[in-house]
């Protein structure tokens, strides 16, 4: 297809490919709370939390546009925006479009969710304005890090409320734990993302590994694998079977340690570093299934 918007979407919010990792995710946090009241999430506030989620997502790739935009034009002109495809315009434009269907839904389905929606955008706000620090952030890439993944246990926090609050239950019994996890998660594909070989980088374009050497955004990348299984294993503890919760985590654990201790650390691990990408959405995916969806299966 050669309309603009599609090649958009192609290049830089691949839909078909977030699709999935955002409906389970949605999934999994709504069942975090349906399933320790031995309910499951209504198919309409799914379908909400989804929607508003996969704009929610959409307007961070905007907010990413505004931010880099300078860099972009000088290192990426041959990205959608300095190429000229879509303007930066015409994405504020849409992402306020989104702003509005996402207002729509939350009162639609229980106006208590405007609050926590305005607190995600509030966020998301100071994000795109580098918190007023930009030059401070950029000269402390692990709090730069730190200071934008806060936004996914916002995100699950608001996600969860469209079970529970929509309820009038209380929020549920380990509710910190599930957001600790979402963070891990977070931080382990925005880390396994900007894993790159000596010859993969680029000028212009920050990667853990340019700033901390492969070796160490290895083990910082291992470490976020840990805490998101630990976190893991605490949420599915509440209200799933600890032993398979247990079990599984160390088992994909295992996985991530093997990789890591084997991953070449050369200019002539390009193959192998690839796999640290995608490797993290695997990664994610399986560990947000067996949270939810899988209790949910096993019963």
């Amino acid at each position: 297809m050669n309309n603009r918007w599609w090649i958009y979407q192609r290049e830089r919010f691949p839909v078909l490919a977030h699709g999935p990792m955002v409906i389970v995710f949605c999934l999994s946090v709504m069942l975090f709370s349906s399933l320790q009241e031995g309910g499951f999430p209504d198919i309409l506030r799914i379908a909400g939390a989804v929607i508003t989620t996969v704009i929610l997502f959409f307007q961070l790739r905007v907010a990413d546009e505004f931010k880099d935009f300078a860099d972009d034009s000088k290192y990426r002109p041959g990205r959608p925006v300095p190429r000229g495809l879509i303007s930066l315009k015409e994405l504020a434009r849409v992402a306020w479009i989104g702003a509005v269907v996402q207002f729509a839904i939350a009162i639609y389905i229980d106006i208590g969710l405007v609050p926590i929606l305005i607190l995600v955008w509030t966020y998301l706000g100071l994000m795109t304005k580098e918190f007023f620090v930009a030059n401070w952030l950029k000269k402390t890439p692990s709090v730069y890090l730190i200071s934008h993944m806060l936004i996914m246990p916002l995100i699950a926090f608001y996600v969860s409320a469209f079970d529970w609050l929509c309820e009038c239950r209380a929020m549920p019994t380990g509710l910190g734990w599930l957001l600790l996890f979402a963070f891990g998660c977070g931080l382990v594909l925005e880390i396994g993302r900007k894993i790159k070989s000596p010859d993969a980088e680029r000028d212009g374009v920050e990667t853990y590994s340019s700033l901390w050497g492969i070796g160490i955004a290895l083990s910082a990348w291992t470490a976020a694998c840990a805490l998101a299984v630990a976190a893991f294993v605490r949420a599915a503890a509440f209200y799933g079977d600890t032993n398979l919760a247990i079990n599984s985590g160390i088992a994909i654990l295992g996985l991530v340690v093997i990789v890591a201790v084997l991953m070449p650390t050369k200019s002539n691990s390009k193959a192998s570093i690839r796999f640290i990408e995608p490797g993290s959405g695997l990664f994610t995916m399986l560990l947000y299934l067996g949270l939810g969806p899988l209790q949910a299966v096993i019963g």
